[in-house]
């Protein structure tokens, strides 16, 4: 068994934030750890894997109540391959969702920017673009 880290070591181990750790814990997705006679914070190897799936987790763009979700099922054994299948092919239709709504931002604002004649004064047709009612972003 290995001892436990310091909070300073886990975020070194898993490629992160020492702020994004302690967040973790203030809000209840990473349980207190143990406290060493000096008063730091411990982790054992449950509360770094625990940590490390809830950081993929957000990699790949899971919302906190997602990660909190998928936490508390594969901890506590209650799901099944399909509950979590339908989880993720979900998350990956809102990628696909906005996927579709960044293309169209985009288009649109390459439409307003083509409007740019680029000289050196003032009176921008992109600026009175973006000032216009009829400007549609979507």
């Amino acid at each position: 068994m290995k001892p436990p880290l310091k909070r300073g070591a886990v975020a070194k181990l898993l490629n992160s934030n020492i702020e994004t750790i302690r967040y973790y814990e203030s809000i209840g997705l990473v349980a207190a750890s143990a406290r060493s006679k000096a008063g730091h914070r411990l982790y054992a190897q449950s509360d770094i894997e625990r940590l490390r799936f809830a950081l993929r987790l957000r990699q790949l763009g899971f919302a906190l109540a997602e990660v909190r979700e998928l936490l508390t099922m594969t901890e506590g054994q209650s799901y099944s391959c399909k509950q979590i299948a339908e989880i993720a092919e979900s998350h990956l239709s809102h990628i696909h969702q906005k996927i579709t709504d960044l293309k169209q931002l985009a288009e649109s604002l390459k439409a307003i920017t083509d409007q740019c004649e680029r000289t050196d004064q003032p009176d921008c047709a992109l600026v009175l673009s973006l000032k216009s009612s009829k400007t549609a972003l979507t």
